[in-house]
């Protein structure tokens, strides 16, 4: 017959509860790993997701100033003004608008001079000094103040663009949502260009109408729903030539 001496069971007794104790402790600490692994691709994911639709949002916000300039709507067709709307289609009557032949630019960069920001509603000068405005809140937040929202002047909506599930197009909020600005510039010696150009020559090709000899940069910026997430696109339109 075997014996035990109580000094021997309870020295297992307290390897067990050591052993236990080990157990217990590694999977709580993988129990908490994988919980902030898991936190931590969920933040991934969701950045990631709000950067595309901010993008998104951008792109949008590009096509949108690009139909500005032509005077169209999102369908193609020829913006009409509506009575009693001082904004849409961009009536005559306002000093701000997009210029379809030269005697019209110089009053164009008269009525912009007159700006603090050299910016009015969507349409600017030809930006001196520092150009990436967006960096710092004391050169965006008065840019914010002059830019042109999502269908402002072309009357487009969210649908026709098949955008309709990004909330950052419809979003108006002071500093929250979506704008574009336009720079208008005139193409330098836009005859003498287009005179000295072979047909079907890239310069020729890609050179502004000489009626209507305007070079477009266009700005769009658009914040995300997550704090820090911005998106800036720029792009250079030229309007197809005519002659």
């Amino acid at each position: 017959m075997r014996t035990y001496s109580t000094t021997s069971l309870a020295r297992q007794r307290g390897i067990s509860l050591f052993i236990i104790l080990v157990v217990v402790l590694l999977s709580t600490l993988l129990a908490l790993w994988a919980s902030r692994s898991a936190l931590l691709n969920e933040m991934i994911v969701g950045n990631d997701a709000d950067y595309q639709r901010a993008f998104e949002a951008a792109q949008a916000m590009i096509q949108d100033a690009e139909l500005d300039i032509q005077g169209l709507r999102a369908d193609g067709a020829r913006c009409q003004p509506v009575t009693g709307n001082t904004q849409l289609c961009r009536p005559a009557a306002s000093a701000i608008f997009f210029p379809d032949e030269i005697k019209e630019f110089g009053p164009l960069m008269s009525a912009l001079d007159a700006e603090g920001t050299k910016c009015k509603n969507g349409i600017c000068q030809k930006r001196t000094g520092v150009q990436d405005f967006w960096r710092h809140s004391s050169t965006l937040d008065p840019m914010l103040e002059q830019g042109a929202r999502y269908g402002q002047y072309t009357g487009a909506t969210t649908a026709e663009s098949n955008t309709s599930s990004n909330p950052i197009l419809n979003d108006r909020g002071t500093s929250s949502g979506a704008w574009y600005w336009v720079e208008v510039m005139r193409y330098a010696d836009a005859n003498k260009v287009l005179m000295s150009s072979t047909p079907g020559a890239n310069m020729f090709a890609y050179a502004p109408t000489a009626s209507n000899p305007f070079v477009y940069r266009i700005t769009a910026l658009a914040k995300g729903r997550r704090p820090g997430t911005q998106v800036v696109l720029q792009s250079v339109f030229v309007q197809k030539r005519r002659d």
